[in-house]
């Protein structure tokens, strides 16, 4: 058997989940490749804990090298480009030559497409807007805060319900609840149109129980930061006096040159295998367009939301696909569509989602009540996240232990 080599590019979850499994199904003759920009990983999901001041930066970072198996050679450079037919990645670094290459480069915000929008609005998408909003938040005395979506797709497709919620248990905790006016605008018909009008309401619900005003359908197309005014596509001007953004999101550099994007500007996969139209090119994570059934307008077919839970499932279906061909055996694992959050809604609870997103006609959706175990169950995989390679095995049978109780879902589906 000859020696193949793997490249993955990105290490986040997908990335990381996609490597570390790589290496332990594959024998050493076999090289895995992990390519990454930043040395310091930092838990996105934290960042509204980091926004809140529940975190310190510390506690969510840790060098990447620490997160990966031993025999997983990380390049630490920027991918700079794709040649699928030559079947190599250049890198600012070095040139590498791949049998298969996975793809999951996430997805980046892109400010400027919206007039008004710079890398300085403030905003908790990011690690270091996490860590600034934390101050301007800390030094906020009152008036109307407006959290903006400036577009679609976005990652997480909780997190700005949950970022209102924080920021209202924030000022709770502060005595200042009563001179904060929080306001969620968002282009989407609902929140979390995807999981279908149930899931929807019950989350409207857990906005207005907290005083958030919640407004559907209004697609940012400009800020005026001089009058402090938002601008709607076919609505009036909406004032505000702190301005938290969630900019519009677009696949990396690399990836816009690659050839590889549909128009949407993703990737294309299959819905099964995660498999690109190149051969032995996969994508996974944010970066991928995975089509599910349904449609949220007549026009526009719905997609696999951009959440962390199915990069990680993704990834590693398509570890043991490639795995499976390197060994001579028929690939058989496939995509499940199951996916699962934990929604942050203040004072230490959290609600529950779990959904089948493949079902027919439509994604099956369920919303469990608020409470301090989902909270704690969040809570415990971010210490398992960031623990060490070699710390995490026992850690996650724990996890997975108390998930299979409590959900009363299969472990091999958690």
């Amino acid at each position: 058997m000859s020696s193949k080599t793997i490249v993955v590019l990105g290490a986040g979850a997908g990335g990381l989940i996609a490597s570390n499994a790589l290496r332990g199904l594959l024998s050493h003759e076999h090289k895995v490749i992990l390519v990454e920009r930043d040395p310091i990983h930092s838990f996105p999901p934290s960042f509204l804990w980091l926004m809140t001041g529940d975190r310190r930066a510390e506690d969510i970072s840790i060098d990447v090298t620490r997160l990966v198996r031993r025999g997983i050679e990380v390049v630490l450079s920027e991918a700079r480009r794709i040649d699928t037919d030559k079947r190599r990645v250049e890198t600012d670094s070095c040139t590498l030559e791949y049998d298969y290459l996975i793809v999951a480069l996430g997805a980046e915000l892109a400010p400027e497409t919206i007039p008004g929008l710079t890398d300085d609005t403030p905003t908790f998408f990011t690690f270091e807007g996490a860590k600034k909003l934390h101050q301007t938040l800390s030094s906020f005395h009152g008036g109307k805060i407006a959290l903006a979506v400036g577009g679609l797709p976005y990652k997480c497709p909780g997190s700005p319900h949950e970022g209102v919620m924080l920021m209202a248990d924030f000022f709770r905790k502060r005595g200042q609840l009563g001179s904060v006016n929080i306001h969620l605008f968002t282009p989407e018909p609902q929140p979390m149109p995807t999981a279908g009008p149930m899931l929807g309401d019950a989350l409207k619900q857990m906005l207005e129980s907290k005083g958030i005003g919640f407004h559907p359908l209004h697609k940012l197309v400009s800020v005026d930061a001089s009058a402090r005014e938002l601008h709607f596509q076919g609505k009036e001007p909406i004032g505000y006096d702190l301005l938290v953004a969630i900019a519009p999101h677009r696949a990396p550099q690399v990836a816009r040159t690659s050839g590889l994007l549909n128009e949407a500007g993703w990737i294309p996969v299959d819905r099964r295998t995660l498999r690109t139209k190149h051969e032995g090119v996969y994508a996974i994570g944010d970066i991928a367009a995975v089509s599910i059934p349904g449609r949220w307008k007549a026009e526009v077919p719905l997609m696999l939301p951009k959440a962390g839970v199915f990069a990680h499932t993704e990834a590693e279906v398509v570890a043991h696909r490639i795995a499976d061909e390197i060994n001579g055996k028929t690939p058989s694992s496939e995509l499940g569509g199951i996916g699962y959050c934990a929604l942050e809604a203040g004072a230490g609870r959290a609600g529950f989602a779990f959904g089948e997103f493949f079902a027919e006609p439509s994604p099956r959706l369920t919303m469990r009540e608020t409470g301090r175990v989902w909270h704690w169950g969040k809570v415990l995989f971010e210490q398992w996240w960031l623990s060490p390679f070699g710390v995490k095995r026992e850690f996650l049978r724990i996890l997975l232990e108390l998930g299979s109780k409590t959900l009363r879902i299969p472990a091999e589906r958690i």
